[in-house]
């Protein structure tokens, strides 16, 4: 069972198809990806597959916006992305995230879903930040600039 988890969702008017590739491609992200902004100096390198599985992402910048990889460890079209998630600054930490698309009658429902365990410092930081106040809004955010790149690339 995860110490934590944070999830949000939202229903984005568009299918599956044409929002599952923001997602499975690292390159995409600086489109909607709420912490694109957090730091105009944040230094990137992109690694492994263009997009889908073995894809990869590296990021370091200021205080904000930490260090750390992500990595896709599965990609299932249209449907699910599994992500790596490794912060190696503030803190080291390892959470799994996962993004799901479920066609429904008003477009596709995108599930943004991570979770973690508090060990070490990141103990010491739950006890006084919650995670969900802290990344939720972020989420939030996110999914909403994912729905606004989606219909601008539709046209």
């Amino acid at each position: 069972m995860p110490a934590f988890e944070v999830r949000r969702t939202a229903v984005i008017p568009a299918a599956p198809e044409e929002i599952f590739p923001l997602v499975n491609n690292f390159h995409e992200w600086t489109a909607w990806s709420p912490w694109e902004t957090i730091d105009p100096g944040m230094s990137r390198r992109y690694f492994g597959s263009e997009a889908g599985e073995g894809a990869g992402y590296e990021w370091s910048g200021n205080r904000k916006a930490g260090s750390g990889t992500m990595e896709i460890t599965e990609s299932v079209p249209a449907s699910l992305i599994r992500i790596r998630l490794h912060f190696t600054r503030p803190f080291k930490a390892l959470n799994p995230t996962t993004f799901s698309f479920t066609p429904v009658d008003t477009g596709t429902e995108v599930t943004w879903r991570m979770t973690g365990e508090n060990k070490g410092l990141g103990r010491v930081f739950a006890l006084f930040m919650d995670m969900d106040k802290l990344v939720g809004a972020d989420y939030e955010r996110g999914l909403a600039a994912l729905a606004s790149t989606v219909a601008a690339r539709k046209g």
